[in-house]
């Protein structure tokens, strides 16, 4: 059997890794579909991201209309080191304070959660992507009003080169050990 050698590792590092929240806001998330459990799972994510120290970024959708981000979210992000910015371009790269934020981090992994996801999720992605990051889309912390939405726009995401995963799944990954100061608070918040 030949070996294969490849500079491209798999594995979701740490180091490496970033979160963007996208428009969780209290005019668009209500219309979500099954979006009291996005919401819940993006608060869990939140938590676990925090424990692990990774950054955070916090992006709204034309805060006029469609409101701020949600006040369980704003909660759980006070105090934290998130950033938020306000944008009126669908793909948060293409916001000028956003993308430079991400790019300042010098972590080219980047999770992406929230809503729309055949929106603004996936421009963000597919922006991502040809700027040479990896979006790695939270599968259930993302949403859109159908469901068919979400399901088409995760399929484009994967088939361009994004990576979907779950909220446990990626939380785990990060974490890496039951050895991990971060271990035990994850565990609880799975629970």
């Amino acid at each position: 059997m030949p070996t294969m050698i490849t500079d491209r590792t798999y594995r979701i590092a740490r180091e490496d890794t970033q979160i963007m929240i996208i428009d969780v806001q209290e005019r668009l998330t209500p219309h979500i579909f099954d979006y009291e459990n996005i919401v819940k799972k993006t608060i869990t994510l939140i938590k676990g991201l925090q424990a692990l120290d990774i950054p955070i970024m916090l992006n709204e959708q034309y805060k006029k209309g469609l409101g701020d981000t949600l006040p369980e979210v704003k909660a759980v992000l006070e105090g934290s080191n998130a950033k938020g910015f306000e944008k009126v371009t669908f793909s948060a790269c293409d916001n000028n304070d956003s993308w430079n934020h991400i790019a300042q981090q010098n972590r080219s992994v980047v999770l992406l959660c929230g809503v729309e996801a055949h929106v603004c999720v996936l421009q963000t992605a597919l922006d991502l992507l040809d700027n040479g990051m990896q979006p790695v889309i939270i599968g259930d912390a993302v949403g859109s009003r159908f469901p068919y939405d979400k399901k088409q726009a995760i399929r484009r995401i994967r088939r361009a080169g994004g990576v979907i995963t779950t909220v446990e799944t990626i939380l785990f990954e990060l974490c890496r050990s039951s050895q991990d100061p971060a271990f035990k608070t994850i565990s609880n918040l799975i629970k």
